[in-house]
């Protein structure tokens, strides 16, 4: 499986990814300094959203889709898959 996931820094930023491991990469973000650098200096990070796919093709083709999205279109995007 993949996955398309969107989280939340502790300064209320949006950051959007992709993994095969969710739980790996997401201990990575909170915890590893292999985490993207984005998110090492904005931690702790909020797991808020993600999206399951079958193929890695899907996965990159909807996390650019995501990426391309305002903050306001993906907090829509977060409320709406609760």
């Amino acid at each position: 499986m993949f996955f398309v996931y969107i989280l939340e820094c502790a300064d209320g930023t949006l950051y959007t990814g992709s993994t095969n491991d969710l739980e790996k990469r997401l201990h990575a973000h909170n915890h590893l300094k292999s985490g993207a650098h984005y998110t090492k200096i904005r931690r702790p990070v909020v797991l808020k959203y993600k999206e399951e796919f079958k193929s890695f093709a899907e996965m990159r083709t909807r996390e650019n889709e995501i990426k391309k999205l305002s903050k306001i279109e993906k907090l829509k995007l977060i409320k709406n898959k609760k």
